[in-house]
């Protein structure tokens, strides 16, 4: 199968990719939304690059890279744009489910359709490949862009949590979202 829509292209992490890893980590504004608490070392990013070429199995997760699909073969030798990531995590393979997270890393590149075509591929990559029967993703209630996002891809809401996020003096409420396999 392969990760490619009509905007852009699903990849494996590169060890090229670790200044992009370390500044889209390091970005404290996107941090309530990841869960992040203090910044990584490249030592420990590099790590991550370095074990990303294992199987989803063993891992339980799997990253892969969001680039901009060149629309005619005479651009194929410029440097790839990068825009972003998503992510298959906790992957259960028993209870057949998995979280999925997305990052379009700046704020130019949203709003243009890239992150609906990378999750509409993580979707598909998840059933058809993993033969997953539920995907989950954890969004912030205020976070109407993904909120909107998921929903457009049969994500439902099916639960909300409380008070669930503490961030900068203040508690947010977060929406538990499902897409279950038909």
């Amino acid at each position: 199968m392969q990760l490619v829509g009509e905007l852009i292209q699903l990849r494996a992490l590169e060890p090229s990719d670790l200044k992009l890893l370390y500044r889209w980590e390091n970005d404290s504004t996107v941090w309530s939304v990841s869960g992040t608490l203090v910044p990584f070392s490249k030592f420990v990013l590099e790590e991550f690059v370095n074990q990303a070429h294992q199987d989803i199995y063993t891992n339980k997760q799997v990253r892969l890279m969001i680039d901009l699909k060149y629309v005619d073969d005479e651009d194929a030798d410029d440097e790839i744009k990068c825009i972003g990531c998503v992510d298959l995590f906790d992957f259960d393979p028993k209870n057949k489910r998995a979280g999925v997270g997305i990052l379009i890393a700046n704020q130019a590149d949203r709003g243009k359709g890239f992150a609906t075509e990378a999750l509409h591929l993580i979707i598909d990559y998840g059933f058809e490949v993993l033969d997953l029967h539920q995907l989950y993703s954890n969004v912030r209630v205020d976070n109407e862009s993904s909120v909107a996002l998921f929903k457009r891809l049969g994500f439902e809401v099916t639960g909300l949590k409380q008070d669930w996020v503490y961030y900068q003096g203040k508690f947010y409420d977060e929406y538990n979202m499902q897409l279950i396999r038909k």
